[in-house]
């Protein structure tokens, strides 16, 4: 019995093979057994890169600063220009950045409507 490579994406050793093709089950990658583990992690996973109103790349950890005055459904008031939001997330979606503000607590933010600080 020959030894199966480990997942390129998560180094688990619990891999198996399906035909030409290597199975991790806890991350449910799949590769070919002729391509190499960089080629495959460069071909699911496109790096995405989030940038803020005036074009700079924002990363997780990132304080910003919101440009405008944005409406908030269910609040009594607006979330102001110059409120300052700490340890953003960067999620995917349409609304991709995911905070905690005082006052107003978890939101989803576009990344279109804050500068980095």
């Amino acid at each position: 019995m020959t030894a199966l490579p480990a997942c390129p994406k998560c180094n688990s050793e619990l891999t198996y093979q399906d035909g030409p093709m290597y199975i991790c089950p806890e991350c449910a990658h799949e590769w070919s057994a002729t391509s190499t583990a960089v080629e495959s992690i460069a071909s699911d996973e496109p790096e995405r890169v989030v940038r803020d109103a005036n074009g700079n790349v924002l990363n997780d950890g990132d304080t910003v600063i919101v440009v405008k005055d944005l409406n908030v459904k269910g609040a009594s008031s607006a979330l102001k220009a110059g409120t300052k939001v700490k340890g953003i997330r960067l999620v995917e979606g349409d609304h991709n950045i995911d905070c905690k503000i005082e006052g107003f607590g978890g939101m989803k933010l576009k990344s279109e409507f804050v500068k980095k600080a």
